[in-house]
């Protein structure tokens, strides 16, 4: 059985320190927290980079978020929680969310993992 985490409390846990009240956390990411730490340690747990909670977590230290991905890069699926089926809705953060990982992720085979590889796989697809 497979596990994906999402939301809030899963990507602000990325932080080491992370202070749990905190829905969009912002500024520098201590390394270790338990989202690293759970997608490390369980061949079974995965993150789900939808919404703005998924934004959040590549946005507010990109260093940090460059390795995330590189290190995760087997564990990780886009989603673009976007309501409608052209991406262009007011509520869609997806085509910003596929810029940002466009920016960050250094080369082709692991973006092609995050953008659908890895939810094929998963999924048995």
């Amino acid at each position: 059985m497979n596990f994906i985490g999402h939301a809030q409390t899963w990507w602000g846990n990325i932080d080491r320190n992370h202070e749990q009240a905190a829905m969009y956390p912002q500024g520098p990411v201590t390394p270790g927290g338990l989202t690293d730490r759970y997608l490390a340690d369980y061949p079974n747990m995965f993150g789900d980079l939808s919404a703005g909670s998924g934004r959040n977590s590549l946005t507010r230290d990109e260093e940090h978020a460059r390795e995330f991905l590189k290190r995760h890069q087997d564990k990780l699926l886009f989603g673009s929680d976007c309501p409608d089926r052209f991406g262009q809705g007011e509520q869609c953060i997806g085509a910003n969310t596929l810029e940002i990982l466009g920016r960050l992720v250094e080369d082709e085979p692991t973006l092609e993992k995050i953008l659908g590889r890895n939810a094929r796989r998963i999924m048995r697809l």
